[in-house]
């Protein structure tokens, strides 16, 4: 294959001919890592402990559980950081970074530091180590069995098409940093959207605030009065594939951001559990309109966790172990308004209240028809869970919009840092 004008070959692929392969070594002053032990803490300090799972998305992380070290700890275990310093982690979790911006932090043995030469664009090299190239190297290096480890020599000496000129490397870099900004200004508008939507949520679905045009007191009623209330069949994770019927997991509950499942569109990925259905009761075969909540969580903030079945087409839809479906008795909760109506804080804390456990809490068959809360007449319903709706969409278009950004920066990556696409 006859090359590019302008190209030629490298053992990285085809690169600009006024590109250069360079070493890590050759690109930075100096490439180390943190302390391997344990600092003496002190609760009072003012210098942070940081480590590899403290880095994310450019940026040191510091939270109320980093571990501080006072002046004297810092004096003796700091390393030679400067606003050169690229931070990344190198041990269990690999590449992950940070750029340093003089924080007060000493590093532990998972994070290792690097100081980018003053005639290299420190951004560009950020951008650079995010690469499927650089990546591939690193984990090619990789040391340990169980918990991998990016060894120093690895780093150093890991290749990297670099152009000649810095005013690229640094057009390249700012690029990419708009495109960040971009995601991370959506990051926050999804963010603010979220918590507008939850305090909505707290105001409408308790009869704190009314919608226009609707008067009168709601009833309060108990999940016994309108639910019926079953378990689910019993499967492990392993047991799961992508044959057989639908079935409804308890960790799928956990880890979904949604409050519904629409069995029609999400078909495809809901995991199957091949089993003759006359094996499953019937209670446990989930129907359009049931509410499937956890009945086991590591955490308070799971333990009210639920989904609302949509399936109209009445697929076989499994409810699975450490669940609890609720079956609608009567006609008085609106479908819509089932998605939102168990999320309100007042729900929650009666979650917390009946639950039992010390590491998994939960809450029982017996216990959550006890639980109550207040019911609008179901024309308020539709118009509360509309507005309710309404918000999730414009909250599912920002997380569309973002997910796009993010795969337009990964194409960019690939074309902006091989050189394969010239900015200048």
């Amino acid at each position: 294959m006859e090359l590019r004008k302008g190209y030629k070959k490298t053992e990285l692929g085809i690169i600009p001919v006024d590109w250069d392969v360079l070493l890590l070594q050759k690109i930075t002053t100096d490439i180390g890592d943190g302390l391997h032990g344990t600092p003496i803490y002190s609760p009072n300090g003012s210098y942070f402990f940081i480590n590899g799972n403290n880095l994310s998305n450019g940026k040191l992380i510091i939270s109320e559980e980093t571990k501080k070290v006072d002046h004297l700890e810092f004096v003796k275990h700091q390393r030679n950081l400067s606003s050169r310093t690229i931070l990344m982690s190198i041990n269990g979790t690999i590449g992950n970074l940070a750029l340093f911006n003089g924080e007060q932090v000493i590093l532990g043995k998972s994070a290792a530091y690097l100081n980018v030469c003053k005639n290299f664009c420190k951004t560009f090299m950020y951008y650079s180590f995010q690469t499927e190239f650089v990546k591939r190297q690193f984990y090619d290096g990789l040391t340990g069995s169980t918990i991998g480890n990016l060894g120093l020599k690895t780093i150093r000496n890991t290749k990297i098409p670099v152009p000649k000129l810095i005013t690229e490397q640094r057009t390249i870099a700012e690029a990419l940093s708009d495109l960040d900004t971009l995601i991370e200004s959506l990051d926050r508008l999804i963010a603010k959207k979220r918590d507008i939507k939850q305090a909505a949520m707290q105001q409408l679905l308790t009869g704190k605030k009314r919608l226009p045009g609707f008067e009168g007191e709601w009833k309060v009623k108990t999940f016994g009065e309108l639910f019926d209330f079953s378990g689910g069949y019993s499967a492990s994770r392993d047991q799961l594939s992508s044959k057989g019927y639908c079935y409804l997991h308890y960790g799928d509950i956990h880890c979904s951001s949604k409050t519904y499942i629409n069995v029609e569109t999400e078909y495809l990925t809901i995991p199957k559990l091949d089993i003759p259905l006359q094996k499953i009761a019937s209670t446990s075969l989930l129907k359009d309109g049931d509410v499937v909540f956890v009945d086991a969580s590591e955490d308070d903030d799971g333990a009210s966790k639920h989904v609302v079945i949509q399936n109209k087409k009445n697929v076989p839809f499994i409810a699975g172990l450490h669940t609890i479906t609720a079956k609608c008795k009567t006609d008085e909760i609106n479908h819509e308004y089932r998605r939102f109506c168990f999320q309100t804080k007042a729900i929650k804390q009666q979650f917390l209240f009946y639950a039992v456990g010390t590491k998994v809490t939960g809450i029982s068959k017996s216990n959550i028809p006890k639980l109550t809360f207040p019911v609008p007449g179901k024309e308020e319903q539709k118009a509360i869970a509309a507005v309710l709706s309404d918000m999730d969409s414009e909250i599912s278009a920002l997380e569309v919009r973002r997910e796009k950004t993010r795969a337009l920066k990964q194409a960019m990556m690939q074309e902006l840092l091989t050189g394969r696409t010239r900015l200048v």
